[in-house]
């Protein structure tokens, strides 16, 4: 007979055993962390684009201003606001959808006759992704002024509310794992366990988990993406506006498809697991050569109807659990950039592996700890199922990882694709600790296999046999004891004795449990595994609120296109000959501040000597070609011999600018010289 590792001490169970709560809930935290990170896609809409831009100085008051974004975005009537310098709006309230193929922009019109100043443009909208977006800019008309107007600190979906909904928001991640995950484990892994208290507490806590969520996000839906104020949640007319978006109808979808998931488990944990119980118990009859030929087809047509249910509920559950996972894609991140068609099916896939392989590991540890008696046929089939998981994970993973960062640059250019790094890095230490568990339930399975065989060949039996046939000695002893004999007419000594029993046959059971060594490392291992996720969440948690990569790199873009207020004049040097008798030279051009708006423009011109040169006339034109503007001519005044200026020289647009100088040295000599300069 092989010999038996010796049974931990009761000290070191306890300890063992104290660590399952803490483990429990860093596995809750690992659900949600895991799942805010399987984000396609650019995690927020970005304001790419505005006309006036921020800083910029107009001659003239805009007709209109209008914002551009980097994908589809929800605004309504007030999601524009343009405030003059004393804080009152000047906006007509009305907005502009100017969206046109790929373009997105919106804009509002503003009120005509605006004095000069600066004007300050809040914003407010909800990206396709579902998440709320904000912000603000300033332009000023003729010059800046001092305005009374303080731009808003506070972001779209933050505050209160926006803890709250997150918090809701994870707990619907970990909710849908338990649920999807705990039913997956029992269809596939462990049947038996149907009629298992433990498990089937797991997945209705899930259910009522998930639905708690999605009813708790409907009502704050209004103020997430608005106010910021509970208050709002009783206002029916933002109900009725959201149940009218995408978001919301995903939430009413979500919530219709969980009352056919309470379907599904009242089924799977009533008809299912009775048939189930009926099931085993013939086949055990059969087995044990106490039934007859008629009960051994009996119990075979038993186990026929058991698993023509199960099949039925296997397909029934995954259609269940693939439309509550299609919420999520539909409705956020994979429904917006870039290949919606795809990464919509492979964002659906991600979310079910990860229920799968999660949500089993959570069902499997509960029964582990609750059912000493699982059998490890059903942890093998764990092993194999959570190995596909990661497997999916793995694929899907880097596909929507390519779309979130949108190119190599971005992942060690921006901090997204340096957290992303990290994060990753932690996966792989995840991965190499769930392959070791895996090794664990190998392991398992072949030591209990040895201890059987060992005891059947020299007539003994296994260890939990012996253990269960003590407690029944002990109970059959201690009933027959001039104690319990007594105790027949004490009810309340007959109810502690029963105590007594109860305790020590789960204490030895609990002995039985913890003296397989597989167990026990499969447990080390699993703890491994929850110490890693503590890291990674404090990590995911960083990224979830961190910039990704592709919007990053677009913000990125549009603050390096040019300032539009420059920190120094364009200064330009032109050299030209015009042929004649002294007609070669340079002239310098420079325009203060240069940018849109008024300017004040000095021009000298030099000989080939490097003197002064006092020209009969010189003439200066601004074109813009990029938008057919100009040219527009400017005739400066002369200040000095070689000197000419002109003040309030207006620029209306930035772009690439073109400024043709045409320079005469005599009457019939004249040549003209050009240079492009970049204005706002």
């Amino acid at each position: 007979m092989t010999a038996t590792a010796p049974a931990p001490s009761p000290a070191r169970a306890a300890r063992a055993t104290a660590y399952l709560p803490r483990l429990a809930l860093v596995l809750a935290a690992l659900l949600a962390s895991l799942f805010t990170a399987a984000s396609p896609a650019s995690a927020h809409a970005a304001l790419t684009a505005s006309d006036p831009k921020d800083g910029a100085v107009v001659a003239t008051a805009p007709a209109q201003v209008t914002l551009s974004f980097s994908e589809q975005v929800a605004m309504g009537d007030d999601s524009i606001r343009v405030m003059d310098p004393q804080g009152k709006r000047v906006d007509t309230g009305e907005l502009r959808d100017m969206c046109s193929g790929s373009t997105v922009r919106y804009g509002t019109a503003l009120h005509s006759g605006l004095p000069n100043g600066t004007y300050t443009v809040a914003w407010q909208a909800v990206s396709a992704d579902s998440h709320p977006v904000s912000g603000a800019f300033t332009f000023s008309v003729g010059a800046p002024s001092a305005t009374s107007v303080s731009l808003p600190d506070r972001q779209a979906g933050g505050g209160p509310v926006g803890v709250v909904y997150d918090i809701a928001r994870y707990a619907a991640y970990a909710g849908f794992t338990v649920l999807v995950g705990g039913a997956a484990f029992i269809l596939l892994c462990w049947r038996r366990g149907s009629a298992e208290r433990p498990l089937q507490k797991l997945v209705v806590r899930g259910w009522v988990t998930l639905t708690a969520a999605t009813l708790a996000m409907l009502v704050l839906r209004t103020p997430y993406t608005g106010s910021g104020k509970f208050a709002d949640v009783f206002d029916l007319d933002g109900l009725q506006a959201v149940l009218e978006t995408k978001t919301g109808a995903s939430f009413v979808s979500r919530l219709l498809l969980l009352g056919a998931a309470a379907l599904f488990i009242a089924v799977l944990f009533g008809a299912y697991a009775r048939r189930q119980k009926t099931s085993l118990e013939a086949v055990d009859e059969t087995g044990a050569g106490d039934g007859t030929g008629a009960e051994a087809e009996a119990a075979d047509e038993a186990e026929k109807e058991t698993s023509d249910l199960a099949f039925g509920l296997a397909i029934g559950g995954t259609v269940v659990a693939g439309g509550i996972a299609a919420t999520w894609a539909l409705a956020e991140h994979a429904s917006t950039g870039i290949q919606p068609g795809i990464a919509m099916p492979v964002d659906i896939l991600h979310l079910l592996a990860v229920a799968a392989w999660l949500g089993g590991l959570v069902a499997l540890l509960v029964a582990l700890h609750k059912v000493p008696d699982i059998e490890r046929e059903a942890v093998q089939r764990f092993s194999k199922v959570a190995f596909i998981s990661v497997l999916v994970l793995t694929v899907t993973g880097v596909y929507q990882s390519w779309r979130q960062l949108g190119s190599w640059s971005a992942l060690t250019g921006t901090s997204y694709g340096r957290l992303l790094i990290i994060k990753v890095s932690l996966v792989a230490v995840l991965v190499a600790i769930a392959y070791l568990s895996r090794k664990w339930t190998g392991r398992l399975g072949e030591v209990r296999s040895t201890e059987d065989a060992g005891a059947g060949a020299t007539g003994e039996e296994p260890a939990e046999v012996l253990a269960g046939a003590d407690v029944s000695r002990e109970t059959s002893t201690g009933s027959g004891s001039g104690s319990d004999a007594g105790a027949d007419a004490d009810p309340r000594r007959a109810a502690q004795l029963a105590r007594q029993r109860a305790a020590r046959e789960k204490a030895r059971e609990k002995q039985v449990r913890d003296a397989d060594p597989g167990r026990a490392g499969l447990r080390r291992s699993v703890l491994a595994e929850a110490g890693v996720a503590v890291v990674l969440l404090a990590v995911t948690t960083v990224l979830t609120s961190t910039e990704p990569g592709r919007a990053a790199q677009l913000e990125t873009n549009r603050s390096t296109a040019g300032p539009a207020v420059p920190n120094r004049a364009v200064k330009i040097t032109l050299p030209f000959d015009t042929g004649g008798q002294n007609g070669k030279g340079t002239v310098r051009l420079e325009l203060d501040p240069g940018r849109v708006g008024a300017n004040t423009l000095h021009l000298w011109a030099d000989g080939e000597d490097g003197k002064p040169l006092d020209l009969p006339e010189i003439k200066i034109a601004f074109t813009l070609p990029a938008k057919e503007i100009g040219p527009l001519p400017v005739a400066p005044d002369r200040d000095a011999p070689g000197h000419w200026s002109a003040s309030g020289v207006q620029l209306p647009l930035a772009g690439e600018w073109r400024i043709d100088v045409t320079v005469r040295t005599s009457d019939i000599d004249q040549t003209t010289v050009q240079k492009n300069v970049k204005i706002g």
